[in-house]
């Protein structure tokens, strides 16, 4: 990352892909306090400013800056340093892993970690505390499957949280029996026993995450709630303290609206104003759970093993009423939906929402949108679907085993885009890496993990991709001058060997 004075002109000297439809490629930008003046070809550009200093990048290629649309930044920032599970192929793998950890941790300090899948670990029904009991029984362990809405625990841990087998279910979640696994909402009953971590420790992890994505590639990020109000304060001491390395989205849980209109938040927030790099912009709500977990909310027949159809969380009524007072409030609504029957149930709630939303500018935005009805798709039309396409890599196998009806419309990529959707790319860190290769492939060769395709009529282009993944999250922001190389737009941009290759972020 570079950065210079703000009064110095800077020419660069790249292949450059603008985005701008009025003049998509150019061979140099001037860029001047922070923004794009012009651009167009090196002789054009030079005239205009011949004393500019020069940075020859004509061997790269040269777009506008990379965006994760979809991260929980400081929970990415804390995973980087907690158990990893990614990768994991069985239950003893896991409890070596965990094992491990113990041998090098004191006696009674939590054990916390995720990444795992249970299709992966070879599970056919929810784990038990049997398991990490064997190999840890001094330390409390609680384990996240990748999704984020499964949690696995040890018996100390659901000791020190209170919960055996007569504890009732909680609203929104479920305590799996035999124990050992939680569900939804009631993984927060054992997350609630942790130490609380320190405002250093929020900061450290603050840090860790934008510091891992800006060294990525990135220039800026949607963080999406699901966190604890000290995650966004600390992303907010870090733009005070002029070291925050991205410009920041955000997102504050729907229960958290009251609090955010007494202070102001929305009106008073500039929507992407120069040097604005953290603001909020969205309020965030969770119509239903995960494919990997069996509670994405589903249309009968449901899943084919026959567990059911998933787990309403969200009702669409108070996505509908509160996503009304976001909009008063300049905010987006943010709905996280992944089953069919989510979706539909969200795109009811906004067919309500839509002229308060046009008169407002603020974008509708559903989150994941992964497995659709036919005929909800046309249903999109000018709503942002903050889509992942990394996680087809590891759910094509869930796919064909649980939602076969679904295939041809499980991540319905080109089908959203050609249907007016906006599509903003992410990644959803810690769930998957923050890994735009991941995503270039996946959405353009349409194949999982094991080599199967995946509704390859929905395979997006290289140039699909990089829209998706630079000007798609800008508008899905409310952004007007990010994503795209046009005078006036931020000047922060990223440099490839080749698209969908190495990158690196340079924001002047």
């Amino acid at each position: 990352m570079t950065g210079r004075p703000a009064s110095e002109l800077t020419i660069l000297h790249a292949r450059t892909l603008t985005l701008d439809s009025t003049q998509p490629e150019a061979q140099a930008v001037l860029v001047g306090g922070g923004r794009v003046l012009a651009a167009g070809t090196r002789e054009e550009v030079s005239a205009l400013a011949p004393r500019a200093r020069v940075l020859d990048h004509r061997d790269l290629i040269l777009t506008p800056g990379l965006a994760d649309a979809h991260i929980h930044l400081v929970s990415y920032g804390f995973s980087l340093s907690e158990l990893g599970l990614h990768g994991a192929r069985s239950v003893s793998e896991v409890q070596a892993r965990v094992l491990q950890r113990a041998i090098n941790t004191p006696a009674g300090t939590w054990i916390r970690g995720g990444g795992f899948l249970l299709s992966e670990l070879g599970l056919g029904e929810y784990p038990t505390v049997r398991a990490l009991d064997e190999v840890s029984p001094h330390h409390p362990v609680l384990l996240y499957s990748r999704d984020l809405h499964l949690a696995w625990a040890n018996s100390l841990a659901l000791r020190l949280a209170g919960i055996s087998e007569t504890t009732p279910d909680p609203e929104g979640g479920v305590i799996v029996r035999p124990l050992g696994t939680l569900l939804e909402n009631a993984t927060e009953l054992v997350a609630n026993a942790m130490p609380v971590p320190s405002e250093a420790e929020y900061l450290r992890a603050a840090k860790a995450g934008v510091d891992d994505l800006a060294s990525r590639g990135y220039v800026s990020a949607h963080t999406m709630a699901f966190e604890s109000p000290e995650a966004p304060r600390a992303l907010q001491t870090l733009a005070t303290r002029g070291e925050l390395p991205l410009r920041v989205w955000a997102s504050l849980p729907h229960e958290r609206l009251g609090h955010a209109r007494d202070l102001g938040v929305g009106h008073s927030v500039p929507r992407g104003g120069p040097g604005a790099l953290f603001q909020w912009g969205g309020v965030k709500f969770f119509a239903d759970g995960a494919l990997g977990s069996r509670t994405a909310w589903l249309h009968a027949p449901g899943f084919a093993d026959g567990s059911g159809t998933g787990i309403p969380l969200d009702s669409p009524e108070l996505i509908r009423d509160l996503g009304m007072e976001a909009l008063r409030l300049g905010l987006s609504p943010v709905t996280h939906a992944i089953g069919d029957r989510a979706n539909t149930e969200v795109l009811d709630a906004y067919d309500d929402l839509r002229d308060l939303a046009a008169q407002k500018n603020v974008p509708l935005r559903i989150e994941h949108a992964q497995h659709l009805r036919p005929d909800d798709i046309p249903r999109f039309q000018g709503i942002a679907a903050g889509v992942q396409p990394i996680h087809l890599h590891a759910d094509g196998a869930l796919i064909r085993s649980l939602l076969p009806h679904l295939a041809g419309t499980s991540y319905p990529f080109r089908s959203l885009r050609d249907a007016g959707a906006i599509l903003a790319f992410g990644s959803d860190a810690p769930v998957a890496p923050p890994e735009y290769r991941a995503n270039f492939a996946a959405a353009i060769t349409r194949r999982d993990d094991e080599g199967h395709p995946l509704a390859q009529h929905e395979a997006l282009t290289e140039m699909d991709v990089l829209w998706a993944h630079t000007r798609g999250p800008a508008l899905a922001a409310g952004w007007d001058d990010e994503g795209i190389i046009r005078p006036g737009a931020r000047a922060a941009f990223t440099l490839w060997d080749r698209l969908g290759g190495n990158a690196r972020a340079l924001v002047l």
